[in-house]
């Protein structure tokens, strides 16, 4: 990916932070939260920073695509045919809820697809203004600087990370259950993934497990762990595509912790 777009789309999603995000951080009134769907809010936030960040990432690509979050609540047929030419995934306020209780764990997030396949991730943290990026072939990079997940081998009694349990069924919530007593500490996530990525390659935790798949959810910051160094498939071991939203992916800092947890956590 050309180190121009690269660092103008680091441009508009700052842009879209100083404009649509920041201004409303635990000032939020009341009609600016709504229910999306049962148990999930959207913000005026959200629709105005995908209305910054859409139009200025279509142009800076010609004959590319946006599909925003916000935009496929209203028009489900965006999701049709991901796997076909340049494609922006946009989140462009991860962590919602989050930021609606006056959290600081939200993220703007955007992965560009070709043919189906991430070629560049970006994982915006409004309020510290940390950036996380990576380019196919080029590495993973967290504020300038290449960062890489560690390759060291962890007993499952080492391994500390997350499982997002909202939407496992039953059946896996209770194999999940049993199994967690065999790691070091089996957290919930800080439900968002532009901040849950970025710490499996920092070490603050070794995995990750989650169930639903949206695409703008999962391809940047999977992508970016991937740039790393880290292993990420789904749950049966299978590649992890975004234009693919069966559920369960788990993500690893090195395929050996990756083997590890999921022997541990998913018997069988």
């Amino acid at each position: 990916m050309r180190s121009n777009v690269m660092d103008e789309v680091a441009t508009i999603l700052r842009q879209a932070a100083a404009e649509a995000i920041l201004p409303r951080y635990r000032k939020l009134l009341a009609g600016d939260v709504e229910e999306k769907t049962p148990g999930e809010v959207v913000t005026v936030s959200d629709r105005e920073a995908e209305q910054i960040i859409s139009p200025r990432l279509a142009a800076l690509l010609p004959g590319s695509r946006v599909v925003g979050e916000e935009a496929v609540a209203t028009n489900l047929s965006l999701m049709d045919g991901l796997d076909e030419g340049l494609v922006w995934l946009v989140d462009p306020l991860d962590g919602t809820a989050n930021f609606v209780a006056g959290s600081s764990a939200f993220s703007i997030m955007v992965a560009l697809l070709q043919d189906g396949q991430t070629t560049a991730s970006w994982l915006l943290d409004p309020v510290s203004g940390q950036l996380s990026v990576a380019s196919r072939g080029d590495g993973a990079f967290i504020d300038g600087v290449r960062v890489r997940a560690s390759t060291a081998s962890l007993t499952a009694s080492e391994c500390r990370g997350s499982v997002l349990t909202r939407f496992l069924p039953e059946e896996l919530k209770e194999q999940v259950a049993a199994g967690s007593p065999g790691l070091a500490e089996v957290l919930p996530g800080a439900k968002c993934a532009g901040v849950d990525y970025p710490s499996i390659i920092q070490g603050m935790q070794n995995f990750l497990m989650f169930w639903r798949l949206l695409p703008w959810d999962h391809a940047p910051g999977a992508f970016l762990v991937e740039e790393a160094g880290g292993h990420v498939a789904r749950l049966d071991g299978s590649e992890y595509r975004p234009s693919d939203q069966r559920p369960g992916l788990l993500i690893g800092q090195n395929r050996e912790v990756w083997d590890v947890v999921r022997s541990t956590l998913l018997k069988g």
